[in-house]
């Protein structure tokens, strides 16, 4: 039924921004006549929608920055490498952790542009912990050998394959250069679903339980993947028990000296170990048999019990993310700034509000508590033109963006390539209000979606003439 209903969910959006924008076109200004004796009087004239475009355009056209350059700096990083960035550090004086999403996994340019800002975070605001939307034990396990293997052997790693490209690969290589220096850059996960490669145990001291580990994480995946609920039922203690077994073994006396002599880059991997254990135990608990769940619908053709499991699958999972993340930053890392990367559903501030997702629920972004949100900054990617990848490396079209969607709006009164925008510190006037109503938007660069821009995000950052990556499959 979540199939079968995208064209009517694509007519309510269209309707809802039409009768938006017909909106937005009556806000008043005022003209001067005169009434029967001759005095002035003051009469609300409507503006129409082509003007209300133009005096947004040119509000946003003094407010805008247009950014130099995407592309990272390889090898050594010079004095002045990122004027054009030093808008950010005013708005970002007192923020702990800088979000950095992307409308979609599957650009190249995103890739470059947040290389980038990595690098100026940390090289120049003290931004020393990359959190990624990974595992958080692949991550936290490939940054143990980060400092003596090769770039692309720890992305890949400790990464999603969606960002295993050339594009990325120079910030691994940034990493790999900074674990020399005297402010390293570290690198953890946040998500919890089973990534390959899977835990195999080698940090373990006990040979047979580092094996049993193993199997068992081949089984979870597999059940994560299938449909048979009756056999994960009957097997889920065991599983359980297996990751509890695990547990116990690490915390034994011994255990931290040779993992510590296994992976010398990552001096807190005990503690993220631990966690990935207990992680897994929730995860056989309770994700699993969701997961399940939704598969089986799927197969059997019940689109609505799909879209209930789906659903419920992933606001388990971004609750368990945003457990992580306040995890890592008060348990781990409490005295280090953050940079989080992932899509820009799972940070946005509000993702329940957005009208045409297809995962209307409460995200990572939205869940996060108050008060870390203000010491947080959301910053948006997205693409106004050129080619975009799905997860399954198909290549779609930049749909053409609609006039007064927020693509639209920003690109043209920059007329630039790289554009940044601030949100967070305006107020609601004439010529900006089109952050603070719904406008159109395009998720993946393709799904029309609707959405208050200053509701979601603080920052945006817009990219034109898009491409794919250039991927780097294969597991060497």
């Amino acid at each position: 039924m979540i199939q079968m209903n995208k064209r009517k969910v694509a007519g309510v959006i269209a309707a809802t921004v039409l009768s938006t924008q017909l909106w937005a076109s009556a806000v008043p200004v005022y003209a001067q006549e005169t009434n029967p004796v001759g005095e002035a009087v003051s009469q609300q004239v409507a503006r129409t929608n082509q003007e209300t475009l133009a005096d947004w355009e040119a509000w946003t056209k003094d407010h805008v920055y247009r950014l130099e350059t995407i592309k990272p700096v390889e090898g050594k990083i010079e004095p002045g490498s990122f004027k054009d960035l030093e808008m950010l550090k005013p708005l970002l004086h007192d923020k702990r952790i800088v979000f950095l999403g992307e409308s979609s996994h599957g650009v190249a340019e995103f890739n470059q542009a947040k290389t980038r800002l990595i690098q100026y975070l940390h090289e120049e605001m003290g931004y020393n912990v990359l959190a990624f939307e990974s595992g958080l034990n692949n991550a936290s396990i490939a940054y143990g050998n980060a400092g003596s293997q090769s770039a692309e052997r720890t992305m890949k790693d400790s990464i999603f394959g969606v960002w295993w490209s050339k594009e990325i690969l120079p910030l691994f290589d940034y990493l790999k250069d900074t674990q020399t220096s005297e402010n390293p850059l570290m690198l953890t996960g946040f998500d919890i679903q089973t990534q390959f490669p899977l835990m195999d145990g080698k940090w373990l001291t006990d040979a047979k339980q580092a094996e049993r580990l193993k199997q068992t994480e081949e089984k979870l995946a597999a059940y994560a993947g299938g449909t048979d609920l009756e056999a994960y039922q009957k097997d889920k203690n065991h599983l359980m028990g297996v990751y509890n077994g695990a547990l116990r073994i690490l915390k034994a006396k011994g255990t931290e000296e040779h993992i510590k002599a296994f992976y010398p880059s990552n001096p807190m991997l005990m503690k993220q170990l631990e966690r990935s254990l207990q992680d897994r135990i929730r995860v056989a608990d309770e994700y699993i048999e969701i997961s399940i769940k939704s598969n089986r619908s799927l197969e059997e053709g019940d689109y609505a019990g799909y879209a209930e499991h789906l659903l419920k699958s992933m606001e388990w999972r971004d609750q368990a993310m945003l457990d992580n993340l306040i995890w890592l930053a008060t348990e781990v890392y409490p005295n280090e700034k953050f940079i989080v990367w992932g899509h820009n559903d799972h940070i946005q501030k509000a993702h329940s509000e957005v009208m045409g997702t297809y995962y209307p629920v409460k995200q990572m972004g939205e869940l996060l508590p108050e008060e870390w949100k203000k010491y947080s900054y959301v910053l948006g990617l997205y693409p106004v033109s050129g080619r975009t990848a799905d997860n399954t490396g198909a290549i779609h079209d930049v749909l053409p963006l609609e006039e007064g969607s927020i693509e639209s709006i920003v690109s043209k009164a920059s007329q630039s390539p790289y554009t940044f925008i601030d949100l967070k510190y305006r107020n609601n006037e004439r010529g900006n209000s089109w952050m603070f109503e719904p406008r159109y938007t395009y998720s993946w660069g393709r799904i029309p979606e609707s959405l208050v821009a200053r509701d979601q995000y603080d920052g945006l950052l817009l990219i034109d003439d898009v491409h794919p990556p250039q991927y780097m499959r294969g597991n060497k």
